[in-house]
């Protein structure tokens, strides 16, 4: 049975493309999709791919995947650094997840310094860009054997 993979994506990242390429990179949230999903394939692995601006859709989402998923992979975006309700979520569904940023946090302002989500990830990729991603697709895969 093929294994299946929650990839949450939270606020502003639907404008990735666009939105500061120096910071974020010119690919896009479609791109970054695309190349999560030929690259899980190899694996026989399924991406479920979402992108929201709603804090509780994104607790919802990771709710679901209780059920539904066998691991998560998440970028909260701007949720990273404030939400507490998303930590909660998936500290209370115990999912394997993983945390992605495409910018390395550490080297912004103060405040990105500080990760909720961490509290409740297996592990943080954060700077490689949309690589990333892939890297956490990888983590995914050797977490699930």
């Amino acid at each position: 049975m093929t294994k299946s993979i929650l990839v949450i994506n939270g606020p502003n990242l639907n404008l990735l493309g666009t939105r500061e390429p120096e910071i974020y990179g010119a690919e896009t949230l479609d791109d970054i999709k695309n190349k999560m999903t030929e690259k899980a394939e190899t694996l026989s692995l399924s991406i479920d791919f979402r992108q929201s601006n709603v804090e509780g859709e994104i607790v919802g989402w990771i709710q679901e995947a209780r059920e539904a998923h066998d691991a998560i992979i998440i970028n909260a975006g701007a949720f990273t650094h404030t939400s507490v309700a998303i930590m909660d979520a998936l500290l209370a569904v115990g999912t394997p997840t993983i945390e992605v940023h495409l910018s390395n946090i550490f080297k912004r302002e103060e405040f990105r310094h500080h990760s909720y989500i961490s509290a409740a990830a297996a592990g943080m990729i954060t700077g490689f860009g949309a690589i990333g991603y892939l890297m956490a697709v990888d983590a995914a895969h050797n977490m699930l054997k």
